[in-house]
């Protein structure tokens, strides 16, 4: 029997989701597998990960698709373009039986601010070939997901340096 690829979500308030995601690409890269990043939130601006993965791009397919931190967003429908423009580009990759392993960065937000519907992604993400592992990152999990969800693990804060009034540390949070 063919082995089927898992449904993973890495979800909650606490920080780190983004980061045990790449650390789950890395572990793909050790074994050769093909691995896909879909970024649906990040911006252009520049990242230790990003930087760290255009060198491996042979083996690594990866796309920051979103206009940046769009809770703070001047331009709701740029972003839902972009959202939407991210989805297709993911349902492209889970579909195609080239990659092992595609992580969907920041999913859940774009169903959160209403503009993907989170059946449809469900839809979509079942839909993906049978060998490709999903790991999808980002707070507000729907129920739906996490009911249908291989894996789920739930990251939660204990405590922040941003609470002492720290901003985001290069090689940290970025």
């Amino acid at each position: 029997m063919k082995p089927s690829g898992l449904f993973i979500i890495f979800t909650g308030k606490g920080k780190g989701k983004t980061t045990a995601a790449l650390g789950t690409v890395i572990r793909s890269l050790g074994y050769q597998k093909k691995t896909s990043v879909i970024q649906f939130i990040k911006g252009k601006w520049n990242t230790g990960e990003r930087q760290f993965l255009s060198r491996h791009l042979t083996q690594v397919d990866y796309h920051v698709m979103g206009a940046g931190f769009t809770w703070e967003s001047d331009d709701p429908a740029r972003d839902r373009t972009a959202a939407y423009q991210a989805w297709d580009t993911a349902a492209a990759k889970m579909t195609s039986g080239e990659y092992d392993l595609v992580v969907l960065d920041e999913l859940t937000y774009v169903t959160h601010y209403g503009w993907l519907d989170e059946e449809e992604i469900l839809e979509g993400l079942n839909r993906r070939h049978p060998d490709c592992h999903v790991l999808v990152t980002g707070r507000h999990a729907p129920a739906s997901w996490v009911e249908q969800a291989d894996l789920v693990s739930r990251i939660e804060v204990v405590k922040h340096p941003f609470e002492k009034g720290f901003k985001a540390v290069k090689g940290i949070d970025y």
